[in-house]
């Protein structure tokens, strides 16, 4: 029972030295077992007729937002809810996004998902700031699965044909989450936290790597972003280019 001492701790509550480390064996299993998944789910989607897919995207998104309210009810019964856990990450935001899109997808929507949601949940899986909590611990163990789920739904629903990315949308998708991080920005100033990294680089993120070479860790935003939404679509390019030849 003492392996489950801090099964509901928080990031703010759990003692020191009871995490776990970037690219340790616990970090490399969940990025297997991420690749393992989404590889499943989307070759299975693509087998799929019309119907059963959309089955598939609104049970998806169901899961998904019903993890993050399983999540705030228990941190609330356990007493360890505050502001911090508002959905105003960007990922917390993706959860309702792919509810609205399994219901009623369109043009923007689909670039958001693609361009915007998928960079997103592969950055905190490749750099989870959750790294203190222990093996044991619920919060950990979401952290995971929710943000595979995140990766999971995009790249199964272009798989399927069904998300069809294109980069002319892509302007409206970045101007929308800019006129996101303003009001999160302000509400971090306000009572102290982090939504969306505006205020701070947490260890092992790779802003931090900006804000000790220029100073401010949001100087990185522009360029990694462009780095990694490129490759998105540069990706995307590679595979319409190869089913052509085909």
């Amino acid at each position: 029972m003492q392996a489950f001492q801090y099964f509901f701790d928080t990031k703010e509550t759990v003692p020191a030295d009871v995490g776990w480390s970037h690219y340790g064996l616990w970090h490399l299993f969940w990025l297997a077992v991420m690749a393992a998944f989404i590889t499943l789910i989307s070759v299975r989607y693509r087998k799929r007729d019309a119907a059963a897919r959309a089955r598939w995207r609104k049970t998806m998104g169901l899961v998904i937002l019903g993890m993050e309210i399983c999540k705030l009810t228990m941190l609330a019964l356990v007493g360890r809810y505050t502001h911090d856990y508002l959905p105003l990450h960007l990922c917390s935001v993706n959860i309702l996004l792919i509810n609205v899109h399994a219901r009623w997808p369109g043009p923007v929507l689909d670039n958001f998902l693609y361009g915007i949601c998928i960079p997103g949940a592969m950055a905190a899986m490749i750099f989870p700031d959750w790294t203190m909590l222990p093996y044991l611990n619920y919060n950990n163990i979401h952290s995971f699965i929710i943000h595979i789920l995140l990766v999971a739904y995009p790249v199964m629903v272009t798989a399927g044909g069904d998300l069809k990315p294109d980069w002319r949308k892509l302007p409206r998708c970045l101007l929308f989450t800019l006129a996101m991080a303003v009001p999160v920005y302000l509400f971090n100033l306000k009572f102290g936290t982090n939504f969306m990294f505006l205020m701070r680089a947490e260890e092992g993120n790779p802003l931090l790597l900006f804000e000790q070479m220029w100073g401010h860790h949001l100087l990185g935003v522009p360029v990694l972003g462009t780095v990694l939404i490129g490759m998105m679509y540069l990706i995307l390019w590679l595979c319409r280019r190869n089913a052509v030849r085909k």
